[in-house]
């Protein structure tokens, strides 16, 4: 339940039971206990209000991301935020699936189901992401073939699962490119480390969600029905509800808050 209502990971919840820090009913909680309607629970003695992660269905939505915003709740530089731009939950909060740089843009994936968004980024689900990137100049076969083989970075080694050329005229050409981690600034910190420059930076899929051409910036498009269960089915999970999210996707557009 603790899970669901994104208060942590389940492997960052059972250490918490381990560590003691969950009571239930002012008894200290151990694994296995079960929560029923009226109990009370305290996480380090602050009370959670855990019953509101029982009765709200979840919602996926695709948000489409300019450069500029941090994926962020609040930016103590006083940039604008990405979470200002979706509408408000009655209950529980909008969990980020991963985060985009401030200078990356394209599809991000927020929930409030923080079980779902913790299968979809932990390392061993190997979700794959692909970017479309513009680099200055040309790349020659050796660059590109070293990307795919693996570099050492400063974090270990890392490569590209594929890259595909995509075009371009002049000084800017276009590639795509797959990676199967979420590292910080992964794309940019393999490019870089062959001396090319990046000057556009957009994620187009997350795994099976693809960023539609239509959406544009500063916009979102919530998830339907089929297409939640078959993100569930994706990451492994059962899906406990089956309310109904939208019935036409070609309404399921909106702009975000002003």
């Amino acid at each position: 339940m603790l899970a669901r209502g994104g208060v942590g990971s389940r492997r960052e919840i059972e250490r918490w039971i381990n560590e003691s820090r969950l009571k239930l009913n002012g008894n200290i909680v151990t694994l296995g206990d079960r929560l029923k309607a009226g109990d009370h629970l305290q996480l380090n003695d602050r009370v959670i209000d855990w019953e509101k992660f029982a009765v709200q269905p979840t919602r996926v939505l695709l948000y489409h991301k300019p450069t500029g915003e941090v994926v962020t709740r609040r930016d103590p530089e006083g940039r604008p935020v990405v979470f200002t731009q979706l509408p408000t939950l009655a209950t529980a909060r909008w969990i980020s699936v991963g985060r985009l740089d401030i200078n990356t843009s394209g599809l991000l994936l927020v929930t409030n189901n923080g079980e779902l968004a913790n299968r979809l980024m932990h390392p061993s689900t190997q979700v794959e992401r692909e970017y479309a990137v513009r680099i200055l100049g040309n790349v020659s076969d050796a660059t590109l073939e070293k990307l795919k083989e693996g570099v050492e970075l400063e974090d270990g080694k890392a490569k590209f699962d594929a890259i595909r050329f995509f075009g371009g005229e002049g000084a800017n050409k276009w590639y795509h490119v797959i990676v199967s981690e979420g590292r910080n600034r992964l794309v940019r910190r393999l490019w870089e480390s062959q001396q090319v420059v990046v000057s556009r930076l957009m994620r187009v899929r997350y795994g099976p969600v693809v960023l539609p051409e239509r959406l544009k910036a500063r916009t979102f498009y919530e998830l339907d029905n089929k297409e939640l269960d078959l993100l569930f089915e994706f990451a492994g999970l059962e899906r406990t509800d089956s309310v109904s999210i939208a019935t036409k996707p070609a309404h399921n557009i909106h702009h975000g808050r002003k």
